[in-house]
């Protein structure tokens, strides 16, 4: 089973419902909860895998950015969710975006990520920073510092 954060609009961000109230629904890629991909490995939920391979079938120039489309004037799957997360209208994500004063980073590669915006006309993101440096290495020391982050809010947590 894989634990997701919940979206915006307080519903898993990808779109399941099992009637979780909590701040993350327990959800399983609709396999049973301890099977894996054949390889020995779970599978991280998916949410942007439906967004993705319709533009991957509509796209003929092989550019996926999000700039690349908000520069056509269009408005994607990402920028939407965006929008709503961030309590403003997808329009103005989208001229941000073309304007290069917002990004969103949203790899097509990696389907499994929650689209977020950072920018100008976004709300503040808190980053968390943990792992090893040159000077002191303490596993235990940084598992707290993951918890703490967690717990109040950060936006993203990077292993250095």
């Amino acid at each position: 089973m894989v634990r997701i954060p919940m979206s915006a609009n307080n519903k898993p961000a990808n779109g399941a419902n099992n009637g979780s109230n909590g701040n993350s629904a327990n959800v399983t890629n609709g396999s049973p909860a301890n099977s894996a991909n054949g390889n020995g490995f779970h599978l991280p939920p998916q949410p942007r895998a439906e967004w993705l391979a319709k533009r991957r079938a509509a796209n003929t120039d092989g550019n996926f950015s999000q700039m690349h489309y908000a520069r056509q004037g269009v408005t994607t799957e990402e920028m939407d969710y965006v929008a709503r997360r961030e309590k403003v209208t997808p329009e103005l994500i989208r001229d941000e975006v073309a304007r290069g004063r917002m990004i969103i980073p949203a790899n097509i590669n990696h389907p499994e990520l929650e689209p977020m915006a950072i920018g100008v006309a976004s709300c503040c993101k808190i980053n968390a920073n943990i792992g090893n440096s040159a000077v002191t290495s303490n596993v235990d020391e940084e598992l707290k510092k993951l918890h703490t982050s967690v717990h109040y809010g950060a936006d993203t947590v990077m292993d250095l």
